[in-house]
């Protein structure tokens, strides 16, 4: 079974790279992550093989030193709790199942350890705003502090799945990464808080992200295809205006239950595109630009085989191009003027694409 048919299409992410401290010590080399397996077939379990790959990245190193603000307006500083408690992330939306399934779970995780670890609710900010957050806490009768992502901590955590559970040990070193919920994240936890704290915790690591609005000229930017070859975004050298579509592969099947509307627009952005590439030579290039979460290039290239699009896809495997957008609500189609420059984005509610596309073809 392919990840497109196991769940979740991640429509975005925010942001750019994250920056490292210079000094950042060597990850451990036994530092690795659990890999758990379903407990229905004993068969690999999916998320928890994305995690463990986003482990292979972070585990044994410092925790990102990011101030977070609650969606009640409060202020989370990370690098002051190194040293003195664990801290527990997960990343989450609302309209994610496996999140819904663990909800319950995470909090008797809060309630049970909230006076030990710092437990945070990070929700992606993937087709979610603060009224949906907080709908959803009243909901479910959360009472941990919640976060939405502004794509630092995705950058800075190497968001792969969700959920994505991420413990941060005293010693401000990642210390568990996981997607399942159960035995192995409770281990990990109790693990975290049977450690002393270090007489110096490392620290932690400095996260900066690099985003492009309307009027900015794209730089220091590539896509990988899904062939392998290198895209570089930006002015293109054909002197071609370019059109970037930042979607993802399974938005119409996923999320048709749970957020219809969304579904509809990625099918209804698609068949657009469609009948601009029937009608021949549009005067832009074309780009489709794949989001990472619960996807791999092979999914991507099995999108383009069933749906037949038209269009050249990329594959953006660590979620920096969705973040150098800023791409919270999908697809984002990102139009680029023959220098390079950001002339419009066009997000799922914009119906006149092909006046867009019109319009920024015929400009000098």
């Amino acid at each position: 079974m392919t990840i497109l048919r196991w769940t979740l299409a991640a429509l975005a992410l925010t942001g750019g790279a994250c920056q490292h401290t210079s000094d950042s010590p060597p990850r451990p080399a036994a530092a690795r992550p659990a890999v758990a397996r379903s407990a229905v077939d004993g068969a690999l379990d999916p998320g928890e093989r994305r995690a463990a790959a986003a482990g292979a990245h972070t585990i044994g190193t410092p925790g990102p030193a990011i101030a977070l603000t609650t969606i009640d307006g409060d202020t989370i500083d990370l690098a002051a709790l190194y040293g003195t408690r664990p801290v527990y992330l997960k990343f989450w939306e609302t309209w994610c199942i496996p999140c819904r399934e663990q909800m319950p779970g995470f909090e008797r995780i809060f309630e049970t350890v909230g006076d030990r670890v710092t437990v945070i609710a990070v929700d992606t900010g993937i087709e979610d705003d603060v009224g949906e957050v907080r709908a959803f806490r009243e909901r479910y009768g959360l009472r941990m502090p919640i976060v939405i992502d502004d794509g630092r901590l995705a950058a800075a955590l190497d968001l792969e799945v969700t959920p994505q559970h991420v413990l941060i040990g005293r010693d401000a070193r990642i210390a568990y990464v996981g997607h399942l919920d159960g035995e192995p994240l409770d281990r990990a936890i109790q693990d975290a808080l049977s450690r002393p704290a270090p007489p110096r915790p490392v620290a932690g690591q400095a996260v900066a992200l690099r985003t492009f609005h309307p009027g900015d000229v794209v730089q220091g930017l590539t896509a990988t295809m899904i062939d392998g070859t290198a895209v570089a975004l930006g002015p293109n050298p054909g002197g071609r205006p370019r059109a970037l579509v930042l979607f993802s592969v399974s938005c119409e099947s996923y999320l048709k239950d749970t957020r219809p509307q969304t579904s509809q627009g990625c099918r209804r952005v698609r068949e657009a595109l469609d009948e601009i590439a029937a009608r021949g030579d549009s005067g832009i290039d074309w780009l489709g630009i794949a989001s990472n979460l619960w996807t791999s290039v092979e999914d991507v290239a099995e999108y383009r085989a069933k749906t037949g699009i038209r269009i050249p896809l990329a594959f953006d495997a660590d979620g920096s191009l969705h973040r150098a957008f800023e791409a919270h609500q999908m697809p984002m189609v990102v139009l680029l003027d023959r220098t390079g420059r950001i002339a419009r984005v066009l997000g799922p509610g914009d119906r006149d694409l092909a006046d867009a596309v019109r319009a920024i073809a015929s400009a000098p």
